[in-house]
């Protein structure tokens, strides 16, 4: 049975919140302030912490701090259960590494998902861990990102994802780095007016979910599979211990860095001096190469995904696309964008 911490202040709703966890087959440990709430984990380690933010002796946010400035409690999944409904709290509280934030009052149903929902992630990265570091200590010397990406797909678990399923969500703790077997993944982020921007395409053969490879830092960005999409994970530290031993590796990682930094800054310069025809147009020739499609065969992509890369408002790309499907350089039907006429789009680019 999964035991659980809960850490609330309010007596009624903590007694009436652990009777729901107990009926949901979950051990419960309850505290009535940071403080106990951080001497228990330290002591029983759960599976998974519920903690309220406002409390007396320690609130929530230094609960975390604490938690995740040692070993034994560092990887615990914490989700936050408050009042505090502003933006800036539910940030504040994602940066310092919960893996959620469910504001007060909420259902049962919603508690009881998020629980389900970090402990099923917990056990899926406990197991590429675990399926992982033994074979790590014999991998043999690695040379170029090529062996890395084999060793990837010799050593690490397969996890697939259906179109528009969260990989991981900005703030989750970044413990695996992902090699893409099949299909199609955007990170993104969301600006302070809540508008989404996608920061990189990853496709088929690409490795992303780097973050800090000497500090627990967590996901800066919300990763989402746009297709059916094969992943094949390690975690953070067997990489760690990887280019601690293979030098040409990590040169080569380096210069695969350099290159996603190069590539973002132009899709900045792109989105802050193009013209809307020539982001529109930019950004389907860049689908279709992600997707390794031939210009005569059909892209399948939400227009909110490309107005969301090309840095546009999504009624501005279907505007823009209208008109290049009368100008015959573009065929549309639903969902499906096939080109017509790749050399006038190109020239447009």
């Amino acid at each position: 049975m999964r035991r659980l911490l809960l850490i609330e202040d309010d007596t009624i709703l903590r007694e009436n919140t652990a009777e729901l966890l107990e009926l949901s087959d979950y051990q419960v440990m309850t505290a009535p302030n940071g403080k106990i709430g951080m001497q228990l984990a330290k002591k029983h380690l759960p599976d998974l912490i519920v903690c309220d933010i406002m409390m007396p002796e320690m609130d929530g946010y230094a609960v975390l701090e604490a938690l995740s400035n040692d070993e034994s409690t560092k990887y615990i999944p914490f989700i936050y259960l408050s009042a505090k409904t502003e933006r800036q709290d539910v940030r504040r509280g994602m940066n310092l590494g919960a893996d959620d934030y469910i504001t007060k009052p909420f259902s049962e149903e919603e508690l009881i998902s998020a629980i389900e929902s970090r402990l099923a992630k917990i056990s899926i990265l406990k197991e590429i861990q675990e399926k992982v570091e033994p074979v790590s200590e014999n991998q043999g010397e690695l040379r170029t990102l090529n062996d890395l990406k084999n060793f990837f797909d010799d050593n690490g678990a397969i996890v697939n994802f259906a179109e528009g399923q969260h990989i991981y969500e900005e703030g989750d703790h970044a413990n695996t780095i992902y090699l893409i077997l099949k299909g199609l993944v955007k990170c993104h982020k969301l600006d302070e007016q809540g508008k989404e921007l996608t920061t990189a395409l990853h496709k088929e053969d690409d490795l992303f979910g780097y973050t800090s490879f000497t500090e627990n830092t967590p996901y800066q960005e919300t990763a989402t599979a746009i297709q059916p999409t094969e992943l094949v994970g390690v975690s953070n530290n067997v990489l760690k211990g990887i280019l601690n031993t293979n030098h040409q590796v990590t040169m080569e990682l380096i210069n695969l860095l350099t290159e996603d930094l190069k590539g973002t800054k132009d899709q900045l310069l792109q989105m802050a001096y193009s013209s809307v025809h020539k982001k529109t147009a930019t950004t389907i020739l860049k689908f279709a190469e992600k997707l390794n499609k031939r210009p005569d065969e059909a892209i399948r992509i939400s227009r909110n995904d490309l107005a969301s890369v090309a840095g546009i408002a999504t009624e501005t790309l279907i505007r823009t696309m209208s008109s290049f499907r009368k100008e015959g350089i573009l065929e549309i039907e639903g969902r499906n964008i096939r080109i017509i006429d790749i050399e006038k789009l190109k020239s447009i680019s």
